[in-house]
């Protein structure tokens, strides 16, 4: 019996789970969901040890390819998630912003000091 195909159909559910369409709604779930797996593919990889029969080691190349492709899918999520709280800080500078023009002026512009002599 192939020792790798537990990992191999734990990565092929990873990828197929950051297939899906990921939205604003889902993002949190898909998240948890893939990192419940990343969790238990990595149990299962500690558990993997030397010598492989060539099937494993055709299996394993596979499985090396999928995980590039799902790292590709992950750093472009991750880049959305930041751009997205980028976008949530400039909202908030824009309404701090406008509902008080004045705060972060800085200078003694249009101040009057009186001194006594």
């Amino acid at each position: 019996m192939n020792r790798l195909l537990p990992i191999y159909q734990l990565t092929e559910s990873m990828k197929l789970l950051l297939l899906q369409d990921i939205t604003l709604n889902n993002r949190e779930e898909i998240i948890r969901l893939f990192h419940e797996k990343m969790e238990e593919r990595g149990k299962l990889l500690e558990a993997m040890v030397p010598p492989y029969t060539e099937e494993e080691d055709e299996l394993g190349r596979i499985v090396v390819q999928m995980n590039q492709e799902i790292e590709k899918k992950m750093n472009r999520l991750f880049m959305d998630l930041k751009n997205e709280m980028k976008q949530v800080q400039q909202q908030k500078k824009s309404t701090t912003s406008y509902s008080n023009p004045y705060k972060n002026v800085q200078g003694l512009d249009g101040m009057f000091l009186d001194q006594k002599k």
